[in-house]
């Protein structure tokens, strides 16, 4: 199980029992909500991780413009420092709607149905991308004086460990490196 928080934005009623179901398993915790007006409140405390959002509400309009406009709530006016990451989700999506919503800010585009494994692998490369940012951000923007290679590997390691919530196997995928490698090179700098 991922220690994350995940909300889940979408009108209707079947598909939020049926993500809270899907979501429940893998991630710390979900919140199922139907009316997108609800989004500023839900994120002030600043501790969702990401959010997966529809991107049409209602039966009139079908165009994924209030998607977009959510989107654009979400990473642009929120007020954080740190918006979550964003997946849209959609039944009425297109390349052009797709393309779009990446141009916005989100992170990713699911077309429903779905595959609860895609979804699931999908919301967990979110928010590992997502605590990675963070990690960068909370660094100095020049390295040390006397930063050597060996320093610099180590500092990538640790954070992509931290990014990846202590999962090896995750951290090893966004280093582009095996668990073995990774392993290794944990025992050579002493990081446990």
């Amino acid at each position: 199980m991922t220690d994350a928080r995940i909300l889940v934005i979408d009108d209707n009623a079947a598909v939020r029992s049926t993500l809270k179901l899907v979501l429940k398993t893998q991630f710390q915790s979900v919140a199922v909500v139907g009316d997108p007006q609800l989004i500023p409140a839900l994120l002030g405390a600043g501790n969702v991780d990401a959010v997966l959002l529809d991107m049409n509400f209602g039966q009139d309009h079908l165009d994924g413009q209030d998607g977009l406009f959510w989107l654009d709530r979400i990473m642009n006016r929120s007020g954080l420092e740190n918006p979550p990451a964003v997946v849209m989700i959609t039944a009425f999506g297109d390349v052009n709607l797709a393309v779009q919503s990446l141009k916005n800010g989100a992170v990713d585009f699911i077309q429903k149905p779905w595959d609860n494994n895609d979804l699931i692998r999908k919301l967990n490369e979110a928010i590992l991308k997502r605590r990675l940012q963070m990690n960068i951000k909370s660094e100095p923007d020049e390295p040390k004086p006397h930063s050597t290679l060996e320093d610099m590997e180590r500092q990538s390691i640790q954070n992509a460990i931290q990014a990846a919530g202590r999962n090896l196997t995750d951290a090893a995928d966004m280093l582009g490196i095996s668990r073995q490698t990774l392993y290794n090179k944990m025992k050579k700098y002493g990081i446990g």
